[in-house]
């Protein structure tokens, strides 16, 4: 028997290790199969898509938000994966009524590790863990001996339209933001906020926008008509998994922000 406390302070107590588990987060479905879980998983949502075959292997229970009550209960896990930010306090409240319902709270790399840790721990893949928080940790390390040397620049990462939403404070895209050497000038207001394009300039005047792929799809015409409302601002367009999708995938992720930046030095 094991007592181990997840990232909102709940205590859970294990007599055995979960082997029937369902993931409600995408993100943290990719970590899962990345510790060797695969067959343990037995429920996801539509929104999980990494790796692609399990949208044909594993049981569908509906979305982050809206889910099937019935089919995860006829699934009979034993664990429930959850995230504060992706799933709402009504369904960790619901699902606690089926089995230990495990939620994660990311919005620091250091959280990210240990949310690697615990999942080491809970579902006995210690070593497998510590072999992706190891990797994680040298990619930090050769990320941030690049970035050095980059000057910091004033960003707006932009998630949606009508209205226009961007990332802001205490949540993990503008860690990864920081990460890049940009400041967020949307950061003191609020997780995400609405904004006024008008307003963009004054509220900060960002030198780089970046115009995620998800949850909204950007066009080329967005970025023109948000440019218009910047002082000559740099326009990306980025893989939203890139910045928002926690776990194994920042692994990932730190080439690819090489490769941003690469794209950024050639436009300007």
């Amino acid at each position: 028997m094991k007592e181990l406390t997840d990232q909102i302070g709940t205590l859970h107590t294990f007599d055995k290790t979960p082997k029937r588990i369902i993931s409600l987060v995408p993100s943290q479905t990719e970590l899962l199969y990345d510790l060797g879980l695969e067959d343990q998983i037995v429920g996801i949502t539509k929104f999980c898509v990494h790796p692609y075959h399990l949208k044909s292997t594993k049981k569908s229970v509906g979305g982050t938000k809206k889910i099937h009550l019935e089919k995860i209960r006829l699934l009979q896990p034993d664990i429930i994966i959850c995230n504060k930010e992706e799933n709402t306090k009504e369904i960790v409240e619901s699902l606690r009524e089926i089995c230990i319902v495990w939620v994660t709270d990311v919005l620091t790399i250091e959280d990210n590790f240990q949310m690697i840790s615990d999942f080491g721990q809970i579902f006995n893949r210690r070593t497998e863990a510590q072999k992706w928080n190891d990797k994680i940790a040298y990619g930090l390390e050769d990320f941030k001996k690049f970035i050095e040397d980059f000057p910091i620049r004033r960003s707006a990462y932009f998630i949606w339209k009508q209205p226009y939403m961007v990332a802001g404070s205490s949540n993990y895209i503008t860690e990864l933001l920081k990460l890049n050497h940009f400041t967020n000038i949307y950061e003191n207001k609020g997780r995400y906020p609405e904004i006024d394009l008008e307003k963009m300039e004054k509220e900060g005047d960002p030198a780089v926008i970046l115009l995620s792929s998800e949850p909204y799809p950007f066009k080329e015409e967005d970025a023109i008509e948000i440019g218009r409302f910047t002082h000559h601002a740099k326009t990306i367009f980025v893989d939203g998994e890139m910045f928002s999708w926690f776990g194994s995938r920042l692994v990932k992720a730190l080439p690819y922000f090489k490769q941003m930046h690469q794209r950024l030095g050639l436009e300007g």
